[in-house]
């Protein structure tokens, strides 16, 4: 079973900068072969994928609304993975979960339904 716990929400003001922390509860030479994943839910709207990158680290899938703005990364020494969030806006109030996936998600990655563990979430609220 793989447990993953986030970190690092908090509120901000409109510009400002933040990163999350995920860590998993797994082998390190297991936790290396994850797909991982960042995804958010606001309130009244679906859960969206607003980063992801696969096991070798280097594949990393961005949607537009946060690309150039966000960035995800991880040290799988530490089993941990990160999402740096830049030039936050009050629309990127949400909150932000980290995924892992035991399948091949491809071009998929951002897709919710690719990912099989997650964690309980961490709050983001940007304020204008």
């Amino acid at each position: 079973q793989v447990q993953l716990v986030e970190s690092g929400g908090d509120s901000v003001q409109a510009g400002g900068s933040l990163r999350l922390s995920c860590a998993a509860s797994i082998s390190r030479y297991t936790y290396g072969s994850y797909s991982m994943g960042w995804f958010r839910r606001a309130p009244g709207k679906e859960r969206e994928g607003v980063a992801a990158i696969l096991p070798g680290g280097r594949a990393t899938y961005y949607p537009d609304s946060v690309k150039d703005r966000f960035t995800i990364s991880r040290d799988n020494a530490k089993n941990t993975l990160y999402l740096q969030m830049n030039s936050l806006k009050p629309e990127d109030t949400a909150m932000y979960y980290c995924a892992a996936s035991t399948e091949w998600v491809g071009s998929g990655a951002l897709a919710p339904q690719k990912y099989n563990f997650w964690g309980q979430g961490t709050q983001v609220t940007v304020s204008s």
